[in-house]
C-alpha cells in the first residue's frame, strides 16, 4: 500500500497540490486524469521519488518496487534487441553467472568432505531456489512473448536497437518494464508509442496483472478497458471515484449541475453578506453583527468550479492560399533503410480540400511516406507535388523542438507578424494557456502544453497543406476536440498519421491502409473503412490475419480497373442512399411512435366513439406500409451500390 498524506507542491509560483491524499492498494486499476498541466505526471513523478512534495509526505512499504514510464525517456542504443530487453532480467543473469561459476567450483573440488565443498553444495541449493523463484526456467519464453506482443517480430531481435524508431526503441523501455514485474506500475501515456495490435495486447497484459496500475492516459477506450477507478487532478485537489472513466464522466456531469447550484447559492451569500458589512461597518450599533458576519466568510469553505473554455469555437487555422487540383501525385514509390524495405512500389493521390488519414501499423511507413511527401527523404518512382502548394507540418517530435529557455508569450511573439501580434494573448488563451500561464517558460510544461504550443506555431503560418504526423498524443480530450474542430473547418488539404479512431471520426473522409509495405486507398470516412472490413475497431483489423490475402489480390485487380473519379462517384451515391435509409428508418420510428399514442387512447372505453381518431389511426398505419416498402425499395439500391464498391 502507497500512501500520499497531504500533499502540498508549490512549482513554477503557483499551488499545483494542496493537501491531497490518498491510497494506492495491492490490486488498484487507477486511472490519473485531468486537463494538461493540471499535474499527473508530476504526481507520478512524486510518487517515483523524482521530485520531492513542498509538504505532506509520500510513504512507501519497504522492498515495494515501483515500475515508471515517462513520456519522454533517454535511449541508450549499443545493444541489440534481445541484449537489451535482457538486462530487465538482471537478477536471474547474477544468479545464472553464479550457479556456473559455483558448478565449476564443485566439479574442480577433490575433496567431497572438505568444509567448502560442503558449503558449495548448501549454495548451489539456495541459488537454484531462487533461480526458480524468479522464473528463471521460463524467463527467455516470457521475454520472446512480450517482444511479439509489443509488435515486433522475430527476426527483428538480433537487430540493433538503434536502427529502430523513436517509438520502437520506447517500446523495448515499456518491455524492460513488463518484465521485471513490479509491485506498482506508473505509466505514462504508454499507448502513444503502440500500434492498435500492441495497445490490445497491453490492455489485457495489465487487466491480468497482479499489481496495482497507476495509468495516466487521454485514450478512452483503454482507460475504459484497465482502470476501475479514477483519480481526477483539478484546481490542486482530487476527485477521487471507483469508476472506469466513462462512468466518471457521467457521474461528473451529474455533480456538476449540483456544484454549480450550490457555487450560485454561496456566491449569493457571499455577495449579500459583504453588502450587509458594507452597509452597517461604520454603526456601532450593528458592530456584533458585522464582526460575526466577517467571522462567518473567514470560515466559510469556499467552492471552486473550472470555468468552461467558451473560445475554443474561435480557433481557425489561416485561410489556405489558392492552390492547383493536385496536391500529391506519387507513382512506384519504393523506401529502403539500408537493406530493410519499408515501402514497395506503392501509389498515392491526393487531391485538393481532401481530408486523408494514414492509418496501419507502426513501422509499415506511414510516416516514412509523409517525410517523402516534405521531401526529407530520398525515394525511388515519381513523385510531384502540385502546383503552388506550401506545407504545414506537426512532426511526433515538434514538442520537443521549441526553445526551453522562451516563455509561452516569447514562443509565439517570436514568429508572428503583422496584426497577429497584438492577438497572441487571445489565441493563447483559446489554446488553453490563460492569464499567468503565458509567463511560463517552456521547460516547466507538460508534453500536453508543449503539443499546443507547437501547434500554434503551425496555426499562424498561411499554407494549404497541413500533414500532422500523430497530433493527439499528449493532448487531453478538450485539446483533441479543439484541433478536431479547427482542422475540420480548415479549407485547405489536411493528411493525418494517427491511430485515434475518435480522433478521424467525422475528419477525414479516404483512409490509406498501409499493410505489408503496400497501402491500399479506401474511400469514405474510418467508420467507412471499419465497415468495409468488417470489423468493430482498428483492434481487430490489426490482429486480422492474413487468410483473406488470395480474396484480397481479386478485389485490388478489380479496383485497378475503375478510375479515381469513379470511385468518388460510387462513393458519393452510396453516401445519398445511405442518407435516404436514415431518413426513412426515422420516419418509420415517428410512425410507430404515433401509432402506439393511438392504441393507447383508443384502449380507453371512453374514446371507441370518437371517429375522427380511428380516422387518424387508419391513416398512420397506411402512411407506415408504404415507408415500410420505400425503404425496402431504398435498402436495395444501397445493397446494389455497396457491391460495387469494392476497393
Amino acid at each position: 500500500m502507497i500512501s500520499l498524506d497531504k500533499i502540498y507542491l508549490n512549482f513554477g509560483g503557483f499551488d499545483l497540490f494542496r493537501e491531497i491524499s490518498f491510497l494506492i492498494n495491492p490490486k488498484d486499476r487507477i486511472g490519473l486524469v485531468g486537463k494538461n498541466g493540471a499535474g499527473k505526471t508530476t504526481l507520478l513523478k512524486l510518487i517515483t521519488g523524482i521530485e520531492k512534495p513542498s509538504s505532506g509526505t509520500v510513504t512507501l512499504p519497504r522492498d515495494t518496487t515501483l515500475g515508471y514510464l515517462p513520456q519522454q525517456m533517454h535511449i541508450t542504443d549499443t545493444r541489440t534487441l534481445i541484449e537489451e530487453t535482457t538486462l530487465a532480467f538482471d537478477k536471474i543473469i547474477s544468479l545464472e553467472k553464479e550457479i556456473t561459476k559455483t558448478n565449476q567450483e564443485i566439479a574442480e573440488s577433490e575433496d567431497y568432505h572438505s568444509p567448502e565443498y560442503l558449503r558449495n553444495l548448501d549454495k548451489l541449493t539456495e541459488l537454484n531456489e531462487r533461480y526458480s523463484i524468479l522464473g528463471g526456467e521460463n524467463y527467455e519464453a516470457e521475454l520472446e512473448q512480450t517482444l511479439l506482443g509489443l509488435g515486433f517480430e522475430r527476426s527483428d531481435f538480433d537487430r540493433p536497437t538503434s536502427e529502430f524508431s523513436g517509438g520502437w526503441r520506447m517500446r523495448v523501455e515499456l518491455a524492460k518494464l513488463l518484465l521485471k514485474k513490479p509491485d506498482v506500475f506508473l505509466l505514462d501515456e504508454p499507448t502513444n508509442h503502440l500500434d492498435i495490435e500492441s495497445i490490445q495486447w497491453l490492455e489485457d497484459f495489465l487487466k491480468n496483472y497482479k499489481g496495482a496500475v497507476v495509468l495516466v492516459s487521454h485514450d478512452r477506450a483503454f482507460l475504459d478497458a484497465v482502470c476501475n477507478r479514477t483519480i481526477e487532478i483539478t484546481l490542486g485537489k482530487i476527485n477521487d471515484q471507483k469508476m472506469n472513466y466513462s462512468s466518471f464522466v457521467n457521474w461528473k456531469n451529474e455533480q456538476k449541475e449540483i456544484q454549480l447550484a450550490a457555487y450560485r447559492n454561496q456566491q449569493k451569500l457571499i455577495d449579500d453578506t459583504e453588502k450587509f458589512i458594507e452597509r452597517f461597518r461604520y454603526k456601532a450599533t450593528k458592530a456584533v453583527q458585522v464582526q460575526s458576519r466577517i467571522k462567518q466568510l473567514e470560515k466559510l469553505d469556499r467552492i471552486e468550479i473550472e470555468e468552461e473554455d467558451k473560445s475554443k469555437i474561435n480557433i481557425k487555422f489561416p485561410p489556405a492560399p489558392h492552390s492547383g487540383r493536385d496536391i500529391v501525385k506519387a507513382k512506384h514509390i519504393s523506401k529502403k533503410y539500408d537493406n530493410h524495405l519499408v515501402l514497395d512500389n506503392v501509389d498515392l493521390y491526393i487531391e485538393k480540400g481532401e481530408k486523408v488519414a494514414f492509418v496501419g501499423r507502426n513501422g509499415e511507413g506511414k510516416t516514412t511516406l509523409a517525410r517523402i511527401i516534405m521531401n526529407e527523404l530520398g525515394y525511388q518512382g515519381d513523385f510531384t507535388l502540385g502546383h503552388n502548394v506550401k506545407i504545414g507540418y506537426f512532426a511526433q517530435n515538434q514538442a520537443q523542438l521549441l526553445n526551453n529557455e522562451l516563455t509561452v508569450f516569447e514562443t509565439i511573439d517570436e514568429i508572428a507578424v503583422g496584426d497577429v501580434r497584438t492577438k497572441i494573448r487571445d489565441i493563447l488563451g483559446a489554446f488553453l494557456f490563460p492569464g499567468e500561464d503565458i509567463d511560463k517558460k517552456v521547460k516547466v510544461l507538460s508534453g500536453g502544453e508543449k503539443s499546443r504550443l507547437a501547434m500554434i506555431r503551425l496555426m499562424l503560418e498561411p499554407v494549404n497543406f497541413l500533414i500532422l504526423d500523430e497530433p493527439t498524443n499528449h493532448l487531453d480530450m478538450k485539446s483533441k476536440e479543439i484541433l478536431k474542430n479547427a482542422l475540420a473547418d480548415f479549407s485547405g488539404t489536411v493528411l493525418v498519421v494517427s491511430h485515434d479512431r475518435d480522433f478521424l471520426d467525422g475528419l477525414v473522409n479516404c483512409v490509406y491502409e498501409f499493410r505489408n509495405k503496400k497501402i491500399k486507398q479506401h474511400l469514405g470516412g474510418i467508420y467507412d473503412f471499419l465497415q468495409k472490413k468488417k470489423i468493430e475497431s482498428l483492434k481487430e483489423l490489426e490482429v486480422k490475419n492474413n487468410s483473406s490475402s488470395r480474396s484480397t489480390v481479386q478485389i485490388n485487380s478489380s479496383a485497378d480497373e475503375i478510375s479515381f473519379e469513379d470511385k468518388k462517384e460510387i462513393n458519393k451515391t452510396i453516401s445519398r442512399y445511405e442518407k435516404q435509409v436514415e431518413n426513412t428508418e426515422n420516419k418509420i420510428t415517428e410512425l410507430e411512435e404515433e401509432i402506439a399514442k393511438l392504441d393507447a387512447i383508443l384502449s380507453q372505453p371512453e374514446n371507441l366513439d370518437d371517429h375522427s381518431v380511428f380516422e387518424k389511426y387508419n391513416d398512420l398505419k397506411s402512411e407506415l406500409e408504404i415507408t415500410m416498402q420505400n425503404w425496402e425499395q431504398q435498402q436495395k439500391k444501397l445493397e446494389s451500390w455497396q457491391a460495387k464498391k469494392i476497393w
